[in-house]
């Protein structure tokens, strides 16, 4: 059996490969568009190819039975095409739900005729690495909602379901994944402060306040960000589950654990 890791340097990915590895896994191969630069362990099979690059996959899917999938709704039609005629049994995606930002890669993999797996993370604990600037220079954090809730997941618990599912597949499932407990905006920088041993404020601040402080590591994606992201945890909060710990059998990460494993980003 060969499982492919699609974007396999990329942030899940890459952990994917790891967590896959970590379970016992043969015959991974990882699908990257710099296997020079990809630095991945030595009893990978590392292939050249981009899922936003059609013509590298027929080779890359040769052989392959199952098949983690990063999200490019842009291609991810004929991406699936070229899987299905490659003979890939089964697929694990990274998407979300129908009506989601993701949606259209959710419907393209239902669509396509092979079996799979959906994986729906909610908010990222990573996602709070657009404070690191602002923490770093001024010890705040300006955003509009300080109440705004979310149950933030660690990327490593979303490759572990993921390298789960793939190893033991259950088709036609959708997975919303969390975090172990729902926490405010103002919660999330109280864990941040005692990781740094340091005082760290929440100003409430406006929307365009707030779009510029994120500039710095957002870029134009500060916009889009605060405008929607923020007020859909101020409205609606994704509530936390216990999925990540049913379905891996661990412990799901707390967002405190995370915080200090992570702390020198803020520093």
């Amino acid at each position: 059996m060969t499982i492919l890791v699609t974007g396999a340097t990329g942030n899940i990915g890459r952990k994917t490969v790891d967590q896959l590895l970590r379970r016992g896994a043969t015959g991974v191969r990882a699908l990257t568009n710099d296997p020079a630069k990809a630095a991945l362990p030595a009893d990978v099979e590392v292939v050249e190819g981009y899922l936003r690059r059609l013509e590298s996959l027929p080779d890359a899917f040769r052989g392959v039975t199952r098949m983690y999938l990063a999200p490019t709704p842009d291609t991810i039609t004929d991406v699936l095409r070229i899987a299905r005629e490659a003979g890939v049994e089964y697929v694990v995606d990274l998407s979300g739900e129908h009506d989601s930002w993701w949606g259209t890669v959710t419907r393209a993999v239902e669509d396509s005729g092979i079996p799979w797996t959906h994986l729906w993370p909610g908010d990222f604990m990573e996602n709070s690495l657009i404070w690191s600037d602002q923490i770093r220079r001024t010890g705040e954090v300006h955003e509009p909602y300080p109440d705004a809730a979310s149950s933030p997941i660690a990327m490593d618990d979303i490759a572990a379901v993921a390298a789960t599912t793939l190893l033991d597949p259950a088709p036609g499932r959708a997975h919303l994944l969390t975090g172990p407990e729902t926490l405010t905006r103002a919660d999330q920088l109280a864990h941040l402060s005692a990781a740094l041993d340091r005082d760290l404020r929440f100003v409430t601040a406006s929307p365009a306040d707030t779009i510029e402080r994120l500039r710095p590591t957002m870029g134009e994606n500060a916009d889009w960000f605060v405008d929607n992201v923020l007020g859909l945890f101020a409205t609606d909060p994704m509530e936390a589950n216990g999925a990540v710990e049913e379905i891996t059998g661990e412990p799901a990460t707390t967002f405190a654990t995370w915080a200090h494993a992570n702390a020198d980003a803020f520093r």
